[in-house]
């Protein structure tokens, strides 16, 4: 794929659970539903995530307001998000960040030290933490940061959404930290069992599958640095969340993808790596 994605131009249609990208100068494929996984694994390093979604009943209100949180990845995914969230009656902040974004690990404090305030600001119905490539340290401490965005949340009369992370193909630099990451899932969903009326957690998985997958049908769907998304994977993923709102938010009305996946967004230098 060039950089750049060929002007970033992508069309989408959806049957059912199918979703249809076409990235303009490049190829037209389709998508299996986010529930299809791949076999091809390109060498990944496999994350253990055991967290599901399959008891859920949180949170049933009505779906107004959104902050998104994360870290970079989170921000490439953010691109999509805005453009279908702009032709809803859903507000949408992304408050990702590159380098960062994470409320446990390097740098969290630095962090809380406007999150709170950002968050009760943003006057959100539903906040959405997915799960940080920095989410490091020991299960206490990340229980008891996800316990505090939980009362965070609570605090400005909002709902928590946890999102676990796509799995990554780890270098040097993450290799250390992967007994975190593969925990942090399983802690975020004690958390949210601890409060089912105010926090939920969904197994992104469903997406990902278990492993690192750079291409699907032959076109990137991850980013080859092993850690990031390309335009097709964001778009497989907000397919996939707004399906997943929609079930947690009876009365919210995804917008169709068609709607949403050639609004320009994949031509932002995010995914100029792809």
């Amino acid at each position: 794929m060039e950089p750049g994605n060929g002007g970033g131009t992508l069309k989408a249609m959806i049957a059912k659970r199918s979703l249809t990208l076409a990235l303009t100068g490049l190829l037209t494929l389709p998508i299996a539903a986010c529930s299809d996984r791949s076999d091809d694994t390109d060498g990944a390093t496999k994350s253990d995530s055991s967290s599901g979604s399959a008891e859920r009943e949180t949170p049933g209100a009505e779906l107004s307001t959104v902050v998104f949180l994360g870290d970079s990845v989170a921000q490439g995914q953010a691109l999509p998000l805005a453009a279908a969230f702009e032709g809803s009656d859903v507000d949408f902040h992304s408050m990702a960040s590159t380098g960062g974004g994470n409320i446990v690990g390097p740098a969290a404090e630095k962090q809380w030290e406007t999150l709170p305030d950002e968050i009760a600001s943003a006057e959100p119905s539903t906040v959405i933490y997915q799960i940080t490539t920095y989410d490091w340290g020991s299960e206490q401490e990340q229980r008891d940061a996800y316990e505090r965005l939980l009362t965070t949340v609570t605090e400005a009369d909002a709902k928590l959404v946890f999102v676990t992370m796509p799995p990554i193909k780890p270098d040097d630099f993450y290799k250390p930290h992967m007994d975190d990451l593969n925990r942090a899932p399983d802690v975020a969903q004690a958390v949210a069992e601890g409060s089912p009326e105010q926090a939920v957690v969904l197994d992104a998985n469903e997406v990902w599958g278990d492993t690192y997958q750079q291409n699907r049908d032959g076109v990137a769907d991850r980013s080859s640095d092993g850690i990031h998304t390309c335009p097709q994977g964001a778009a497989r993923f907000t397919d996939w969340l707004l399906t997943e709102l929609e079930e947690l938010y009876p009365d919210f009305t995804p917008p169709a993808p068609e709607d949403w996946a050639n609004a320009g967004w994949s031509g932002d230098e995010h995914f100029k790596i792809c």
